[in-house]
């Protein structure tokens, strides 16, 4: 069960990305580093984070960004703090 929702976590952040980046579910992997493959800069950060605390209720903290670097991450992320 719980892979079955990190999935739909992950579609979603995949989703949202793709949305706030205006870019193709093929450019957006699991595995896309968000700065030297998605092209994220810090305005665009700020349209995520926006995007995620909207559509799942967690708030991505500054001081947690550092380590988020791909898609996955995001996905982690929401997942160990979606509940908490």
């Amino acid at each position: 069960m719980k892979n079955e929702k990190e999935n739909t976590v992950l579609n979603g952040v995949i989703e949202i990305v793709c949305d706030v980046m205006e870019l193709t579910k093929e450019e957006v992997t699991p595995e896309a580093n968000l700065v030297t493959d998605l092209n994220v800069e810090s305005l665009d950060f700020v349209d995520l984070v926006e995007a995620f605390t909207k559509e799942y209720n967690v708030a991505i903290h500054d001081k947690d960004l550092k380590e988020i670097n791909t898609v996955k991450d995001i996905a982690d992320y929401i997942e160990t703090h979606e509940n908490a």
